[in-house]
C-alpha cells in the first residue's frame, strides 16, 4: 500500500516528523474538515447496509450465520455489545476487542479458517470493491451502539492488566526510527502537514478519535477498523505487520478505549 507514513511524509526521517509544531489552519481546510462531519451524507452508512446482509447470511463450512455470536452480553445481543468493548471472555478467557471477537465467531461457528480470514480483512485502496466483508460486518457491528455511552468493562483483572500493558506499549519506542505510538500522539497541537494529531494523553482528544471509529476514509474510499488503525500506525513505524488480534492490538485498544471512557459513540465516523 503506498501513502505517505508519518516518518516520510514531513522531515525526513527526523523525529520532528510526528511533532512538527502545529499552524494555523487554513480556512479552506477548516471547511473542509466541518464537511466531514455531516453524517447523513457518510459513505460508511452504504458499507454498514452491507455488513448486515453478511451478517445475517449463513457461509463457511458450517453453512451458518454470524446471529449467535456472543460479543459479551449474549448470543446474538449486538445491541451496545461494541460500547463496552474491548471486554474479558469467560469462553476464550481472555480480553477480546470486536474484531478478535469476530474472528473467534467466524472460526467456531462457520468453520472459517483464520489465516485465511486475517489475509482478507483489509481492503486495498487499488480494488474496485474498497472494503472486504470483514470491514463490512465490523462496521455494521460497531453501529449498533452509536449514540452510547463508550465503557469498557473493567471489573476483571485480565481486563485491568490490558489497559496497564498498553500503556506501556503506547510510551515504548520501537523499530528502526526508534518510535513509539506518543511520538506522534503525545503533544497537543501538533500535525504532519495538513493532518492534526490528536493527543492521545488528552481525555477531549481520546474521545474525539475513539467515538468515532470503525470511521470512513475519505483517503482510503473506505470504512477502516481499529484493528487496521493499529496495523497501519505499527507500518508506518517500520514495524513488522502486527498481527490482527493479538494480545499487543488488544491492549492498546484497551489503553485507548478507557482514555476515552464516558464519551458518546458516533458513528460511523468521517476522517480524511
Amino acid at each position: 500500500m503506498k501513502r505517505f507514513s508519518c516518518i516520510a511524509a514531513a522531515c525526513g526521517l527526523s523525529l520532528l516528523s510526528c511533532v512538527a509544531f502545529a499552524q494555523k489552519v487554513d480556512p479552506a481546510v477548516a471547511a473542509y474538515r466541518a464537511a466531514l462531519a455531516d453524517k447523513d451524507g457518510n459513505p460508511g452508512l452504504l458499507i454498514i447496509d452491507k455488513g448486515e446482509i453478511l451478517y445475517k447470511t449463513a457461509s463457511g463450512p458450517k453453512n451458518a450465520t454470524l446471529e449467535k455470536c456472543d460479543f459479551g452480553l449474549g448470543p446474538g445481543v449486538i445491541k451496545g455489545a461494541y460500547a463496552q468493548m474491548p471486554r474479558y471472555m469467560p469462553d476464550t478467557q481472555r480480553v477480546e476487542d470486536l474484531e478478535t471477537r469476530l474472528l473467534h465467531c467466524m472460526v467456531t461457528l462457520q468453520g472459517k479458517d483464520a489465516t485465511e480470514i486475517k489475509a482478507h480483512r483489509f481492503a486495498n485502496e487499488s480494488r474496485s470493491e474498497n472494503n472486504t466483508d470483514w470491514e463490512k460486518i465490523v462496521s455494521y457491528i460497531a453501529y449498533q451502539s452509536d449514540g452510547m455511552t463508550l465503557s469498557m468493562r473493567k471489573d476483571h483483572p485480565k481486563a485491568q492488566e490490558a489497559i496497564k500493558v498498553g500503556e506501556v506499549l503506547y510510551f515504548k519506542s520501537v523499530g528502526p526510527m526508534d518510535f513509539s505510538c506518543a511520538t506522534c500522539h503525545g503533544k497537543t497541537d501538533t500535525r504532519i502537514r495538513l493532518q492534526a494529531l490528536f493527543n492521545g494523553l488528552d481525555k477531549k482528544q481520546a474521545g474525539d478519535v475513539m467515538s468515532s471509529w470503525p470511521t470512513y476514509r475519505v483517503s482510503h474510499n473506505a470504512m477502516r477498523t481499529m484493528q487496521h488503525r493499529m496495523w497501519d500506525c505499527h507500518w508506518q513505524m517500520r514495524m513488522p505487520d502486527i498481527d490482527m488480534g493479538s494480545p499487543g492490538t488488544v491492549a492498546l485498544i484497551s489503553y485507548l478505549t478507557n482514555q476515552a471512557d464516558g464519551v458518546k459513540l458516533d458513528l460511523p465516523g468521517m476522517r480524511r
